[in-house]
């Protein structure tokens, strides 16, 4: 099924999540092979990375989950530059994430701004990944956790930790100062963590969505979208579940 998209002749966004809605693992476990051979993290953290994007791409992560990959991230990053992983990240980010890119995802972004609404990307990833993943992908504007930063160093601790509630709260903030009509704006996820986040926009859509998610969304006859291929294997998105009259987007 094709994308199908008008112009809403006001003000909007569309609102995506990044992990498993646009991209098929974990932005910030992606660059763990990079972090590794920059020094950043032991072959030990380099492991469990690795088992780590392994749960993740099958289980997804639950708010257990991420609150113990927000400890872990915290407590890895401590005392790292902040202006080498900047140069990793960017340095890496074609061969690192471009792969991983949802072909669906790319069409819907790409059919958003073709309709004249600015494109947010929302993520639980740290700013030093989503900001460049988001120019890349050409998103106006990037909502994502940051770390503080004293002396050119991460101290350890979160100034802004973008997940659940938070993020529907940025979003609300978001458009209030650009003066989206939330009504009229869409919101994309995969995970019921994001729950706030879809709450808050007249279009909610899951993607790929986990169990609870999906459960909610079929309840709520919200449209159910699967990306099942990464950018260039030559299909798009499909529209799994959703009312009769709904479209892609």
């Amino acid at each position: 099924m094709g994308s199908s998209v008008e112009s809403d002749r006001t003000i909007a966004a569309a609102f995506f999540d990044l992990d498993k809605t646009i991209i098929s693992r974990s932005s910030t476990l992606a660059f763990g092979p990079s972090f590794y051979r920059h020094g950043l993290i032991s072959r030990g953290d380099a492991i469990r990375t690795v088992f780590a994007q392994l749960v993740f791409r099958i289980a997804g992560a639950d708010h257990q989950q991420m609150e113990r990959i927000r400890s872990q991230v915290a407590n890895i990053c401590r005392g790292w530059q902040a202006d080498q992983v900047h140069e990793i990240v960017s340095r890496h980010l074609d061969e690192t994430i471009l792969p991983l890119v949802y072909e669906g995802a790319q069409r819907l972004i790409a059919a958003h701004g073709s309709a004249g609404r600015d494109v947010v990307i929302v993520s639980t990833s740290g700013m030093e990944m989503v900001a460049p993943i988001g120019h890349m992908l050409g998103a106006s504007e990037v909502i994502a956790t940051r770390m503080e930063v004293a002396d050119g160093c991460y101290t350890g601790e979160m100034e802004f930790w973008a997940y659940g509630e938070a993020k529907a709260r940025r979003v609300r903030e978001l458009a209030a100062a650009r003066g989206y009509r939330l009504a009229d704006c869409y919101a994309y996820s995969d995970s019921v963590t994001d729950l706030p986040m879809l709450e808050a926009v007249g279009h909610p859509r899951a993607v790929n969505p986990d169990r609870a998610l999906r459960r909610i969304a079929r309840e709520r006859q919200w449209p159910v979208l699967v990306f099942g291929t990464r950018s260039g294997a030559g299909q798009a998105g499909r529209e799994e579940s959703a009312p009769a009259t709904a479209s892609i987007v």
